[in-house]
C-alpha cells in the first residue's frame, strides 16, 4: 500500500510518482444489469497527522487513534474532468455517544478537527488524495464541526462524555458538495440547516440560514434568507444533499428527514420531506417540492416499520426537469429519478407556515390536497449489487451509463480501547464505480 507523504505545500499528499501516472480509464463492461465495476479504498492515514499537515497552525491536540474518514459525505465529479478524478468532503468529524449518569451524550473526541474538501484520484484500488482544502473562516481559523447553538443543536461533550465543550457558531456539519466551473464550492450542512458558499481557497464566503437564525459571532457573513420553517429540522437531519442546475443559477438542497412540524412525534411518523431550490445570486429560495418516502417495510424490511429510518442523501441535477436522488436507510440505498415538471411548488404557501393544521408532515396522504409530490422512477437499487457498503451518502454521475458512489464510514468509530484510543474496525472509506447499462 502506498504511504502518504508530506510535500512542500504542507498538505498530506501521495508521492509524485503516483500522481504522474496517466489517468486510469474506468471500465464499463457489458452487463445484464447494473453492476459494480471497480472499488477503491482510502488507505490508513492518522487523523491528527493529516490535519497537522493540512493546517499546520491549528494541529489536532489528540486524535484518539482516529484515521481520516467520513470523506463520502458527498461526492462530486466535475463535468469534463478525467473520469478518475473526484471531489469529496468529510462530515463534521468523529462523533459518538457516551452514557453518563444515565444520560446519552453526543461526544466530539476531536473537537478541533476541521471539515475538509478533498480532490482525489482513483487508481490501483486506492483513493489517492491530490489536494486538501480545510474549511476556514474569514480569519483563516478552522470552522470546526462543533454544534452552533445551545437549545437548538446537540450539546457537545468531550471524548468520554464527562465534560461539556463550548458551542461554536462557526461550526458546520458538512454534507452536500458542489464545485463550480470557476473553482469555488457550495456546501450543504445540517445544523441550521444551511447552505455555504466557499471560495477556491477553502474560506467561507457566505452562509445562508433559515430566517431568524443569524449565528451572531460567526467567523464569516451569515444571511438568514431561507424559509423560517426549516429551522424546525430534526437534530442531525438537516440538508444532506446538494445539486446545481446546468446553467449554474439554481441550487437544489435535499432535506434529509421530515421537519418536526408541529412536533417530533409527527416528524418521526411522516413520509414527507422537502427539496428546496435556491437562487445562487441571492441565496433566496425560488421553489420548494415535496418528496415522499417509500413504505419503509417494503423498502427495507430490516427496519421493522421504523418510518424515521428513511432519509435522503445525495442529489444530482440531470436536466431541467430531472434530479437523481438517493433515498436510503443505513443498509439500503435506492437511486430515483424525480420529475420536477408536474410537482407542486409549495414555496410561500400554507405548508411553509408552522401554524398550518394539519402540517405537511402530518399529511402522509396528499391525495385529497392540491399538492402533487415529486414523481419517482427507480434507476438502481444499490443494495442488490455485490460489494456496496452501507450508508451510501455520495453519488456522482460520470456519464449516461456510469455513476460513482461513496460511503460515509463515520471515521470508523467503533469501540474504545483501554488506552482511550479508538479501535478502527469498521468499514473503510470506499468509492465505487457502477455501470448502468440502461442509462440514468
Amino acid at each position: 500500500m502506498k504511504q502518504a507523504a508530506a510535500l512542500a505545500g504542507g498538505l498530506m499528499l501521495f508521492p509524485a510518482s503516483v500522481l504522474a501516472q496517466s489517468a486510469t480509464p474506468i471500465a464499463s463492461p457489458i452487463a445484464a444489469g447494473p453492476s459494480v465495476v471497480a472499488t477503491y479504498t482510502l488507505p490508513s492515514i492518522p487523523l491528527g497527522q493529516y490535519q497537522d499537515a493540512a493546517l499546520p497552525d491549528y494541529p489536532v491536540a489528540d486524535d484518539h487513534g482516529f484515521e481520516l474518514g467520513g470523506i463520502g459525505s458527498d461526492l462530486w465529479h466535475q463535468p469534463g474532468s478525467p473520469d478518475d478524478e473526484f471531489w469529496m468532503i468529510t462530515d463534521r468529524g468523529p462523533n459518538g455517544t457516551a452514557t453518563v449518569d444515565g444520560e446519552d451524550r453526543i461526544t466530539f473526541p476531536t473537537s478541533d478537527f476541521d471539515p475538509i474538501i478533498l480532490h482525489v484520484k482513483v487508481a490501483d484500488d486506492e483513493i489517492q488524495i491530490l489536494d486538501a482544502l480545510p474549511i476556514v473562516g474569514e480569519s483563516g481559523a478552522p470552522v470546526t464541526g462543533v454544534s452552533n447553538r445551545d437549545g437548538a443543536d446537540e450539546k457537545p461533550y468531550n471524548f468520554d462524555g464527562t465534560e461539556e465543550i463550548d458551542y461554536n457558531t462557526s461550526g458546520v456539519d458538512t454534507e452536500g458538495l458542489i464545485r463550480t466551473e470557476a473553482g469555488d464550492f457550495w456546501l450543504a450542512e445540517e445544523y441550521s440547516p444551511s447552505i455555504l458558499h466557499v471560495g477556491a481557497d477553502g474560506k467561507v464566503i457566505a452562509r445562508y440560514t433559515p430566517a431568524g437564525i443569524t449565528l451572531d459571532g460567526a467567523d464569516y457573513p451569515v444571511y438568514d434568507t431561507l424559509p423560517a420553517i426549516y429551522g424546525d429540522r430534526r437534530g442531525n437531519r438537516g440538508f444532506e444533499g446538494l445539486a446545481i442546475s446546468g446553467d449554474g443559477t439554481t441550487l437544489f438542497a435535499a432535506l434529509q428527514s421530515p421537519l418536526y412540524v408541529p412536533d417530533s412525534d409527527t416528524g418521526k411518523a411522516s413520509v414527507n420531506t422537502r427539496i428546496l431550490a435556491v437562487d445562487v445570486a441571492t441565496g433566496k429560495a425560488t421553489a420548494e417540492y415535496v418528496y415522499q418516502f417509500d413504505d419503509v417495510n417494503e423498502f427495507d424490511p430490516s427496519q421493522e416499520g421504523k418510518v424515521d429510518a428513511m432519509k435522503l442523501s445525495s442529489i444530482v441535477w440531470i436536466d431541467e426537469n430531472t434530479l437523481l436522488i438517493n433515498e436510503r436507510t443505513d443498509p439500503v440505498s435506492k437511486l430515483y429519478a424525480v420529475d420536477l415538471s408536474n410537482a407542486t411548488n409549495i414555496l410561500g404557501g400554507p405548508y411553509d407556515d408552522a401554524t398550518t393544521d394539519p402540517s405537511l408532515e402530518a399529511s402522509n396522504d396528499l391525495s385529497g390536497t392540491d399538492v402533487t409530490p415529486l414523481a419517482k422512477t427507480l434507476v438502481v437499487d444499490l443494495s442488490t449489487l455485490d460489494g456496496v457498503p452501507g450508508k451510501v451518502e455520495g453519488v456522482a454521475v460520470i456519464d449516461d451509463n456510469t455513476i460513482a458512489i461513496a460511503n460515509d464510514n463515520d471515521f470508523q468509530i467503533t469501540e474504545v480501547g483501554p488506552d482511550g484510543k479508538n479501535i478502527p474496525t469498521g468499514t473503510p472509506s470506499e468509492l465505487l464505480i457502477i455501470n448502468i447499462p440502461d442509462g440514468i
